[in-house]
């Protein structure tokens, strides 16, 4: 840990952007800059807690390899270890917190996590997480205001014939279609795909995911749709992230303190499905899970295959 805050001064002095990667617990690195009083501007969390019992999170004072062993030899030891980390991770939060540390959930169900452990008060009416938690989702604090209240969400595509210079061609035809000076949102967008060949990006599929709205989304795939028809490139098909607005109903997340009491239906999610149905999608899907965990989520999936017709 120390090491890891050196260098994080070293470029803060120096006004320098780097990543730092920390191979340990994180519990360990924030137990460490509380007592030593390091600043921490900005805090979230990552952790796989919408498996948190099945090794998607590493309890505290364990290497890896005694992690993974304990997990098979003894579950419920595993499961204390994994509450008591919580209980912990959580204080360790909450004294940051206090000290001016901004902490927001990034959406894997971590503060569900830490309140099913047995830490009531991180619930926001202080008995149950009806109400939410007292720390804001990402999606309600961060992409909320930024991106889904102008109807901004995860517009993916993939290239299903494999080939990397179908990808790269989708790619130039996506930022052709977006116009940088209309908003911020369409600027940032418009140097992410214009660049995403170069940082490469790919493993595997020939994918890519943009985030749009409603009207930059048809342009993108109308033009799609005509190099198919072109035969420019093979066939494409489009579809989105789970955390796409208005898609889920996920009270720990995307529906995280919506304001009308509505976080614990499953409303939006059903509509889209039955009206994706009706629209003749090529994939529809009305499934749980997705980010936070199955049980606590429901999504409408869709897919819509582009041939040139």
């Amino acid at each position: 840990p120390a090491e890891a805050f050196r260098v994080a001064a070293e470029h803060v002095a120096a006004r320098t952007a780097a990543s730092i990667a920390y191979h340990g617990n994180v519990v360990d690195l924030l137990a460490h800059a509380l007592d030593q009083n390091h600043t921490i501007d900005l805090l979230s969390d990552q952790t796989s807690c919408h498996a948190v019992y099945d090794g998607g999170y590493c309890p505290m004072g364990l290497t890896f390899e005694e992690r993974t062993q304990l997990l098979k030899t003894d579950k419920a030891e595993f499961r204390r270890r994994v509450d008591a980390t919580l209980r912990r991770h959580f204080e360790l939060i909450r004294a940051l917190v206090s000290g001016g540390t901004y902490f927001f959930d990034y959406g894997n169900a971590f503060m569900k996590a830490v309140y099913d452990s047995g830490v009531q008060e991180i619930s926001r009416n202080g008995r149950d997480e009806l109400d939410g938690f007292i720390w804001p989702s990402y999606v309600e604090d961060l992409l909320g205001p930024e991106l889904f209240d102008y109807g901004y969400g995860p517009f993916r595509w993939v290239c299903l014939s494999g080939r990397p210079e179908d990808l790269a061609a989708t790619d130039a035809a996506a930022a052709a279609c977006i116009d940088p000076a209309r908003r911020y949102q369409d600027r940032d967008n418009y140097l992410w795909v214009r660049d995403a060949h170069r940082n490469q990006l790919v493993v595997g599929t020939q994918a890519r995911i943009l985030y749009q709205d409603a009207a930059g989304r048809l342009a993108i795939a109308l033009r799609f749709n005509e190099l198919v028809r072109e035969g420019a490139v093979g066939p494409i098909m489009l579809g989105r992230d789970h955390h796409d607005t208005g898609g889920t109903d996920s009270p720990f997340r995307e529906t995280a303190n919506v304001r009308d009491g509505s976080n614990v239906m499953a409303e939006m999610a059903t509509q889209v499905y039955a009206g994706n149905a009706l629209r003749g999608m090529s994939l529809v899907a009305l499934h749980n899970g997705g980010g936070v965990g199955t049980g606590k989520a429901i999504n409408g999936g869709v897919g819509m295959g582009l041939d040139g017709s």
